[in-house]
């Protein structure tokens, strides 16, 4: 019977990823390789501390936890094992160590997550149940087939859709507003710099963004819903775009706006949205679209939390 070997441990360092990259292969999907990003080296501002454990000086797992000035009511969590080092309770003791660092916010709560559809998936959540982690959201990516709802009716004077420039200050605010609303379950301070730095400006991938206006700009029209697109992750992938609505809107205004802009954007070609269960009524438009066979899931993320 082969013994388990006695780790070592201690703080990330430069080269880490590499090493750790050779025992660990390829993320297993897409959700794991940009997880994998959050590994870094200990900090004070922003506080992340990293620990890796080594078998024989080869580092074999790493985990680390951070702050997020955005969402600063729990520490972000990732841990990665070797295959052939799990089961030995190498990501607790990880996980234990981190727990004895304290944060200057005095945050404890911890949140995590990944993708169902991975092949690590059970042992994720298997893992994250004996840390006392529970599901607080579900985040799927959808393609939502071209021509299947119908479109809205437009008017000289009334409903309008526009482009709107991504550094639009106007956009930002409504982007900003958005966020922060159907975030209750994970409260965020998304204000308009972070906006435009993490979902508008040219670094994160936007290519442009279209309104859905009540009435012409021109003629005071407000934004009823936005849609900003990305570059996707291949070229002959369909539109990764973000969608959101004025919150102030009430609940049957913003299904109807969030449906009409979605109909202009898939009338000829397939887009992918990514959408949380907090957001009601566009989720509400892709369960149905899913159940009639017009919208397929590509990934389906939970996130969970100590708390």
């Amino acid at each position: 019977m082969t013994e388990a070997p006695e780790y070592t441990f201690r703080p990330w360092q430069e080269g880490d990823d590499l090493a750790l990259l050779q025992v660990w292969g390829d993320p297993s999907t897409p959700q794991a390789h940009l997880d994998r990003t959050m590994l870094r080296a200990n900090s004070d501002k922003p506080w992340a501390r990293t620990l890796v454990a080594e078998d024989q000086g080869v580092p074999v797992a790493a985990a680390t936890v951070f702050e997020s000035s955005l969402h600063p009511d729990r520490l972000w969590l990732y841990v990665e094992v070797a295959r052939d080092h799990r089961g030995r309770g190498l990501a607790t003791e990880l996980v234990r160590r981190l727990r004895e660092e304290q944060a200057p916010s005095g945050v404890t709560a911890l949140k995590t997550r990944y993708t169902v559809e991975g092949a690590d998936a059970e042992g994720a959540s298997a893992f994250a149940a004996s840390i006392g982690q529970e599901r607080i959201m579900r985040s799927r990516a959808v393609v939502v087939e071209p021509g299947v709802l119908k479109l809205p009716q437009f008017e000289e004077d009334g409903l309008t859709l526009e482009e709107a420039a991504t550094g639009s200050v106007e956009l930002t605010q409504v982007v900003a507003a958005f966020y922060n609303a159907v975030h209750d379950w994970d409260r965020a301070e998304m204000t308009l710099g972070r906006a435009q730095t993490m979902l508008l400006n040219d670094a994160t991938g936007a290519k442009g963004a279209v309104v859905l206006r009540d009435r012409p700009h021109s003629a005071g029209g407000r934004i009823l819903s936005f849609a900003i697109s990305y570059e996707p992750d291949r070229v002959d992938a369909p539109a990764d775009v973000l969608m959101g609505w004025d919150p102030e809107l009430d609940a049957v205004v913003a299904k109807e706006s969030v449906f009409g802009l979605l109909a202009m954007l898939a009338h000829q070609y397939p887009v992918k949205i990514e959408v949380d269960d907090a957001m009601g009524p566009l989720s509400e438009i892709v369960d149905g679209l899913i159940a009639a066979g017009h919208a397929t899931v590509v990934t389906t993320t939970h996130i969970v939390a100590t708390d």
